[in-house]
Formats: structure tokens, sequence, C-alpha cells
């Protein structure tokens, strides 16, 4: 064959428009997800595509994509569009955030190290340059036969960033969705973050049904497992709600209150009038100690009306956390809550009150804490769940915040229950108390038989029950006075008493003078 022939059969160099048209169409397989089975499979359990799943959380038209060409290391005749994870950026009510989204409608959303690389670019970027990470959780673990072997020890996952920053920048918020059955990394997000709201149907846990039932002989379903209702009790995530849509809309409202990172201000916005008006303190509240009521009431006359975001109501309930706004300012409220255990505190509420203190500590958000509490929980159960521990962390916690931090004791705040509260060796910037407020290591009932229980032994030995009662009622009065505010306030252990329907008003002077001229920021 001549050599004009042989030059003539070979194929043309690709030009322009074809390396363009093969990117297109690879981009266009990108986009497949899970394709037609498995999509269809994907809705018919009720979950949306992950693709949608993002767009109901960002802005509109502001998606910005990266790694979506990535492939498995271990190829096989299926194809895994970008190794089963979205990753990207957008604009999320004007600001930057990070987006990872898990697409279990391909191979259940399981983890291997292509899919690991990707998020830990994500997470990377994000970090260094200071915008919030919001994590799109449901998956199934980690993907065999991927991560088998030795290529479970040489995963590429560094704890370094994919826990929390640690080369000394500042620290972005984390919120995570959890959507369906979520393990392996899909967990390990959820537990990085600082907000994880779940819907009805999804599930969270370390490993999932199948492999506990292995390696226990249990068998439990999904929701048995992990459901929301062992979530919020144990801690795991902060709220439930009925929808995907949902889920964005509570993610959308948690980042509102912080800032991109822990260098800048928590963000205000416009103040608006409490939707109880701040007369109704004085009837919300009873005088009676013992006499319950629900501090959400007390709440809602101090705080900026539709500003109060709940957080973790569900663990510890004895203690209320949330989030609000006063006078448009970001606050952390921290509140006791008589109706349950009489707000006595346990090692859970300690707990919850800990990373709360600390997730305020870190973004800016100034604390308010609301004192009711007759101590903390005492006895076998209690030393059991490590309330000592628990109230060690705490107090530290609290003690090294440098977000301003006001107290107001509403009626009681005795013992360490009182410390737990942010009481004054906290060093709160301010401390207030109502007129109604009792306070002293132990409440009067309680102190007057435990310091004087030979004295009443002595009175009933001579006198009889009637007269060991006239004298515990005579000791319970001069106990009681004792306790009162006054002598707190005269000795300067108070910074004043206030009237109840002036409590809001002062706390947005002591928070004005709490910050001073300074920027907003904790050091």
């Amino acid at each position: 064959m001549a050599k004009k022939e042989r030059a003539a059969e070979r194929p043309a160099a690709p030009t322009m428009d074809d390396r363009i048209a093969d990117l297109r169409a690879r981009q266009a397989r990108a986009r497949e997800m899970g394709g037609e089975e498995g999509l269809k499979k994907h809705r018919a359990s009720g979950r949306l595509p992950v693709r949608e799943r993002v767009e109901l959380l960002i802005d509109a038209n502001t998606w910005f994509e990266i790694g979506a060409l990535a492939l498995p290391e271990l190829r096989t005749s299926r194809h895994v569009p970008g190794d089963a994870v979205l990753t990207g950026f957008a604009k999320l009510d004007g600001r930057n955030i990070g987006v990872i989204g898990i697409d279990s409608s391909v191979l259940a959303g399981t983890t291997a190290p292509t899919s690991m690389r990707k998020q830990g670019r994500l997470i990377e970027i994000a970090q260094k340059n200071g915008f919030p990470i919001v994590l799109l959780c449901d998956a199934d673990g980690g993907r065999i036969p991927d991560v088998m072997g030795w290529r479970f020890s040489g995963l590429p996952l560094d704890f370094k960033t994919f826990l929390k920053r640690t080369d000394g920048g500042p620290l972005v918020p984390r919120a995570a969705a959890v959507l369906g059955p979520s393990y392996g990394d899909s967990a390990l997000h959820a537990s990085t973050a600082h907000f994880v709201v779940m819907t009805q149907t999804s599930s969270l846990a370390l490993v999932g049904p199948s492999i506990v039932e292995q390696a226990t002989g249990e068998v439990v379903s999904d929701l048995e497992l992990g459901g929301p209702a062992k979530a919020l009790a144990n801690g795991n995530a902060h709220m439930a709600v009925d929808s995907e849509a949902d889920a964005m809309n509570a993610i959308a409202a948690f980042l509102s209150f912080l800032p991109a990172n822990s260098s800048l201000p928590a963000p205000a916005a416009p103040a608006r009038a409490p939707r109880t008006p701040a007369e109704e303190l004085e009837r919300i509240v009873p005088l009676g100690a013992k006499t319950g009521y629900d501090m959400r009431q007390v709440i809602e006359a101090i705080a900026d009306e539709a500003s109060i975001f709940p957080w973790a109501d569900e663990w510890g309930g004895a203690l209320l956390t949330c989030l609000a706004r006063i006078g448009g300012q970001p606050i952390g409220i921290v509140a006791n809550q008589p109706i349950v255990r009489a707000g006595a505190l346990d090692a859970h509420a300690l707990t919850k009150e800990h990373d709360f203190v600390d997730l305020c500590d870190s973004f800016n958000l100034p604390l308010v804490f609301l004192h009711d509490v007759p101590g903390l929980l005492v006895g076998g159960e209690a030393e059991k769940t490590g309330i000592l521990k628990a109230y060690e962390r705490l107090a530290l916690r609290i003690s090294t915040a440098n977000v301003p931090k006001i107290g107001v004791v509403i009626r009681k705040a005795y013992g360490g229950g009182h410390f737990a509260m942010g009481g004054r060796p906290l060093h709160p910037d301010f401390l207030f108390a109502w007129p109604t407020a009792e306070l002293g290591f132990m409440a009067p009932e309680t102190g007057v038989r435990t310091i004087y229980r030979r004295k009443l032994e002595e009175a009933l030995a001579s006198g009889g029950v009637e007269a060991r009662d006239r004298l515990a009622a005579e000791l319970e009065v001069e106990w009681t006075a004792e306790s009162e505010p006054w002598e707190a306030a005269a000795h300067l252990s108070l910074d004043d008493v206030i009237e109840p329907a002036k409590t809001r008003e002062i706390l947005i002077q002591a928070l004005t003078y709490a910050w001073g001229d300074r920027e907003r920021v904790s050091p």
C-alpha cells in the first residue's frame, strides 16, 4: 500500500468541537445520578434525588459544582456518577456556603476513596475561605470492595480537617440534614455539625441494622436503631421535621443566626416587639417556688417575635436552649424548664448546655441565662450517668466563654444548679434577679431538715410532732428571708433587682454595655 493511501486511513485528530462535545456528554452522564432505575427506586422510598435537595436549599441559579466528573478508583461496568457524592458551592440567603450531598440513588450513597477526596476538598476550601458547610446525609456506610483490607487503612480521610479546623483559623458553622438511613461517614458528618435536623423517616447511627445483627445478634429496624425519637433523646440530632423542604428551611433559619465564620460578628436583623407583652411576665410566673409553669412563655415575652429557634428540645428536657433575637441582636438563651422534673439538671441537660454554650461562644452570640433551678439531680442514677464530670466540664466552659453573659434569676437558684446556670463564680458580665428570687446552696425546706436535723429530732423527742413542725416552719421562714434577693443586692452578689416587665429592656441595655465599643466578636 502506498504511503499516501495509509495516511488517508488514519483518523482525523479531534477538533475543539469534538472535545467540547465529549465534555458535555460526560457532564450529562454525571447529572444522571442513579439513572432511570436508580432514581425510580429512590423516589419510591419517599426521598428526593440529591440535586433536587440542593435546589431546595440554595438560592436559585447559584450552584457552582466541583468534582462532577469524579469516578471510583475501582471501576466496574456500572457507571457511578460523581462517585455517589455531590460537592459544590452556592448562595443561601445571599451568603456563601459549601454543600456536600450524598447521592443515595447511586450504590446506596456508599463511601469510597474518591468520594472521600471530594468531600475533603470541599471542606478544605470552605474552611480556608471562611463560609458555612451544609451536609446532606443519606448513605449506607462504606462501599465493598472499595474499602476492604489495606484500602480501609489508606482511606483519604484527614481528621485534622474533616472534623474541625485545627490550624488556628476561624471556625465555620456546620449544619446537617439527615434525609434517609445515614451510617458510616454520613453519621460522622452529622456528629461534626452544630445543628442536625432529621426527617421523620430517616435514621442516624454509627452502623446500619445489618451490621448490628451480624455483630451482636440484635435485630432492629432503621427507626428502632437511630430514628428521630432515639437521635433526639440522645443528643445526636437537634430537631425533627416532616419533609425535606422543612429540613432545608430549618438549616437556613439556623445559619441566619450565625456569622459566616467565627471571626465575624453574628448578623443582626430588624428589631421586633415580643409576641407576649412584657407585663404578662408578672402573671406567667407563679409565686410558689414549687408551682410549675412553662419557661417558653417567659422567653416569648423577652425575645423578638418569631425569632425563637429551639435547639435540642428533646435532649435534657429540664433545660431549654434556643437561639433568638432581642432588639434585633442574635443571642443564645439557656433557661431552666420547671415543668420537667422541676428544672433539676441531670447529666444530659448539663452536656447539652455545654455544647450550646460552646456553639454560642464560638460564633459570637451572647448568652442569656434564665434561672429557676432547684439544683442538680442527685442519687445513684445521676452518678451512674456521670453528672459530676458533666458539671465540671460545663462550669469550665461557661467560665472561659468570652461572649457577654447575662443572668436573670427568675424565681429560684440553688446550689450547683445556680453555678451551672452561670452564677457569680462563673463570671457573668451582669447578674440580675426578680423580687421573687431565692438564692442559696439549698432550698429552705431541704436545707432546714438537713442542717438542723438534730434540733428537729430534739424538738420531736421533747414536744412531739407539733413542736418539731413548728420549729421547722420558723427555721424555714428565717432561711427564706436569708435567700431573698435583697441581701444579695446589698452585698453586690447581684447587680440589681428588677421588675419582671423590665427584663427585656434591661437585657438589651446590659448586652450593649457588655459588648462595649469593640467589634462584637469573641476573642
